[in-house]
């Protein structure tokens, strides 16, 4: 039995709502379980100077845990982001380039800015969720605006963690069940079932072959429900 009652294959109870920052061009509340995510979507006109010239977009991201988010209150990263943090904001960054048509974008840059409110596991895959949300109404934003002729993101994509616990393979994890997890797994990917970023670690015995098969097939029916929900709300 999972500590909530959940079974294997479920996912926390998550609502996403869009447009909750008044000023920025595009923003997303998540909240899954008890991880509350809010990401807002900033357009600047202009690129990175490692992008200029080349009549291409970018999609950067940022990420950050309110002190209190967590059971404990983490500092603040005032100077330089730590390494955890450093490593999240690239996977998100990542994952959201590979969405979007850079090159159909302009020499434009999208800024996401990911803070966890409230951490109960599974940030970094809230974020991206989140993000695709918020990054949808930013290009909405940008049509509006006549900066684009139409929506330049290829297909949803969304994100959630998968793992073993107590030698049961689930689903959706929280701060219980991710910390004592056996193998502990994010698995980003596109509505039409294509893999973006999977990271994985076994933290005390490695895991099968097989296994590394359920995980990824239970990662695969998370993420279609996740963008499922997703296109609800933005009336896809």
């Amino acid at each position: 039995m999972r500590p909530d009652g959940r079974s294997n294959d479920q996912l926390r109870p998550f609502t996403i709502e869009r447009g909750v920052a008044k000023f920025a061009e595009g923003s997303c509340l998540l909240k899954i379980g008890d991880t509350h995510m809010l990401v807002t979507a900033t357009v600047e006109d202009r690129v990175p100077p490692f992008m200029k010239g080349k009549g291409s977009g970018w999609v950067t991201a940022e990420y950050s845990m309110l002190p209190r988010s967590g059971r404990q209150r983490n500092q603040r990263d005032l100077m330089k982001p730590n390494g955890r943090t450093m490593e999240i904001q690239r996977l998100i960054g990542r994952a959201m380039r590979t969405a979007v048509d850079l090159e159909s974008m302009g020499e434009r840059t999208i800024t996401l800015d990911c803070d966890a409110i409230q951490a109960d596991g599974g940030t970094r895959c809230a974020a991206i969720t989140a993000a695709y949300v918020a990054t949808f109404d930013a290009m909405q934003w940008m049509i509006g605006q006549r900066m684009l002729k139409q929506n330049v993101l290829k297909e949803p994509i969304a994100a959630v963690s998968v793992g073993i616990y107590r030698n049961q393979e689930i689903l959706d994890l929280n701060y219980d069940e991710d910390s004592n997890a056996a193998t502990d797994m994010n698995v980003v990917m596109t509505e039409s079932g294509k893999f973006i970023e999977i990271q994985g670690t076994a933290e005390k015995e490695p895991l099968p072959v097989d296994a590394l098969g359920r995980l990824l097939k239970l990662g695969n029916k998370g993420v279609k429900e996740l963008i499922e929900i997703q296109k609800q709300v933005l009336g896809l």
